[in-house]
C-alpha cells in the first residue's frame, strides 16, 4: 500500500509546529539548559516512525521529540517534562535529551552513539519476546565515531537483530564539518559488517517513507539489520541560540558579544604568537563563512516545503489542514501552561 502523503505532511507539521513551540518557551526563558531540535530532521522521523506498528520499539539521540509525537506518545507530558514539571513524561528529572515511554518502548539519551546499544537491547527482547517486532535506532553521522555504535552494528548482524540504524547526516558534527573529522565513507564502513545499506535524500518523506518500508519489512521477516543513510539539514544549526545563527540573523545585535572579546584576545600582549593566533581566527572566520554558505539558509532544503508541493493543487484541504494542526498545537501549549500557573 503506498504511502499517504497527506498524513505525511500532517505528521511533519504536527512535528514543526510543536517544536516551534518548544523555541518559543525556551526563548522565554522558560525551559532551562541547551536545547536540540529536529526542525529539518522531519521527513527522516516520519517517513521512518510512520512504519512502526504496535511492539516495536525507538532508540533515540537528542533530538528524540519528534519522533515521541509521531509514535504517538501524549504531547502534554513531554511539554511538562521540558518545563521540569512533576508532571512530566519523566518526572521533570530528564529534560529534553532522556526522554522515555515504557508504553510506546522508546527511549532517548543525550550519550552520542547510545541509541546503538539501546536499539540492540531492544531488538534483542523483540526477536525472544515479540517476534516480528522491530526496532530503529536513530543518530548523526557525528556518532558513527562512537565505538559502541559500531559494536551494536557487529552485534545486531552477528545476532541478525531485527533493528533499522538510521543515520540523519546534516554534514556537521556541533560545530565541526563532519568531512574533517571522519575518515572514509560511512557507507563502506556498514558494508563491511554485512550489513545492506540504503541511502537517500533526508528531505524527501516519500523517499525516505519507501526505504524504511522495505528495510523494516526485511527486519520483520528475520533478515537482519540494515542500515538508512538520510541527508539533511539542521534548521536551527546543532542545537536553539547557536551562535553563528544568531550572527547570521541578527548581526548588529549579535555581533559586538563576540567581535569584542576576540578582538581583545588577539590583542593581549601575553599568550600564542602572532602567527598562532592568526591561525585560529582564520578557523573562526573559516567556520563563521561556512555557515553564511550553509544549506540551512535555502528554503528548499526545507523537508515540509518539498512536501507540501504534492500538496498545494488542493488549496483548500490544504489550509483546512494546516488550521487544524495549527489550531491543535496551540490549544496542547495553551493547556500545559494553564496547567503550570495554576
Amino acid at each position: 500500500m503506498p504511502p499517504d502523503i497527506w498524513l505525511l505532511y500532517s505528521q511533519m507539521l504536527k512535528s514543526r509546529l510543536f517544536e516551534e513551540a518548544i523555541a518559543k518557551l525556551w526563548h522565554d526563558g522558560l525551559i532551562s539548559g541547551e536545547m536540540h531540535l529536529g526542525t529539518g530532521e522531519e521527513a527522516i522521523i516520519t517517513g521512518v516512525v510512520s512504519n512502526l506498528r504496535e511492539g516495536d520499539s525507538m532508540a533515540l539521540d537528542h533530538r528524540g521529540t519528534s519522533a515521541m509525537l509521531i509514535r504517538g506518545v501524549d504531547p502534554v507530558p513531554i511539554l511538562h517534562e521540558l518545563l521540569g514539571s512533576p508532571k512530566g513524561l519523566c518526572g521533570g528529572m530528564g529534560g529534553h535529551m532522556h526522554l522515555f515511554s515504557k508504553e510506546y518502548l522508546a527511549a532517548s539519551s543525550g550519550i552520542v552513539g547510545a541509541a546503538g546499544p539501546t536499539a540492540v537491547g531492544f531488538a534483542l527482547a523483540a526477536k525472544y519476546l515479540r517476534p516480528g517486532t522491530v526496532t530503529t535506532a536513530f543518530f548523526g553521522e557525528g556518532a558513527m565515531n562512537q565505538g559502541m555504535l559500531m559494536e551494536s552494528i557487529n552485534l545486531a548482524t552477528v545476532w541478525n537483530l531485527p533493528v533499522l540504524f538510521v543515520c540523519k547526516n546534516d554534514r556537521w558534527s556541533i560545530t565541526t564539518e563532519s568531512a574533517k573529522m571522519t575518515g572514509g565513507d560511512l557507507n563502506e564502513r556498514v558494508h563491511g559488517f554485512g550489513v545492506p545499506v540504503v541511502e537517500e535524500d533526508g528531505l524527501d518523506v516519500l523517499a525516505v517513507w519507501n526505504a524504511a518500508h522495505d528495510a523494516i519489512e526485511r527486519a520483520r521477516s528475520g533478515l537482519g539489520p540494515t542500515f538508512l543513510h538520510a541527508h539533511c539539514v539542521h534548521l536551527e544549526g546543532h542545537f536553539l541560540g547557536y551562535q553563528l545563527k544568531r550572527l547570521i540573523r541578527s548581526p548588529i545585535k549579535d555581533m559586538p558579544d563576540v567581535a569584542i572579546p576576540l578582538t581583545q584576545s588577539f590583542l593581549k600582549p601575553s599568550g600564542a604568537n602572532i602567527r598562532e593566533r592568526l591561525s585560529g581566527m582564520n578557523s573562526i572566520i573559516s567556520t563563521v563563512m561556512a555557515t553564511l554558505r550553509s544549506s540551512r539558509r535555502e528554503s528548499r532544503k526545507d523537508p515540509l516545503f518539498l512536501a507540501r508541493e504534492h500538496l498545494h493543487s488542493e488549496s483548500t484541504r490544504l489550509k483546512e489542514l494546516e488550521d487544524k494542526v495549527e489550531q491543535e498545537i496551540n490549544q496542547i501549549l495553551a493547556s500545559v501552561l494553564e496547567e503550570e500557573t495554576s
